[in-house]
């Protein structure tokens, strides 16, 4: 069984492939201006994530719950997941355990 962060690996590979397709696409014929802003703007984005750990927990509760229930109306799914009021106990526990771990 592919454990959640695996999961959560390869849908931001996948992610990540997929803004450099756009990217390569965005900016034909590329300037040194919008390589530089590109980096640092992925450098900004690497720096935000690791600080705010909440949005991997976030993110990859959101897809464990999508790959366990399977529902047909994602869009639906989706909202009542990020609306439900528990999610910020859920997430603050989570990362707790993973103080605890570190």
């Amino acid at each position: 069984m592919l454990s959640v962060r695996r999961v959560s690996e390869d849908i931001c590979s996948r992610i990540y492939e997929s803004a450099q397709r756009i990217d390569s696409i965005t900016f034909l014929p590329s300037s040194d201006f919008h390589l530089k802003w590109k980096i640092q703007t992925r450098i900004a984005n690497e720096k935000y994530l690791r600080a705010h750990k909440e949005v991997e927990w976030l993110i990859s509760g959101f897809f464990r719950e999508i790959f366990l229930k399977r529902p047909d109306n994602i869009l639906e799914f989706a909202a009542d997941y990020f609306t439900d009021p528990r999610l910020p106990s859920k997430i603050h526990m989570q990362l707790i355990k993973d103080k605890k771990v570190a």
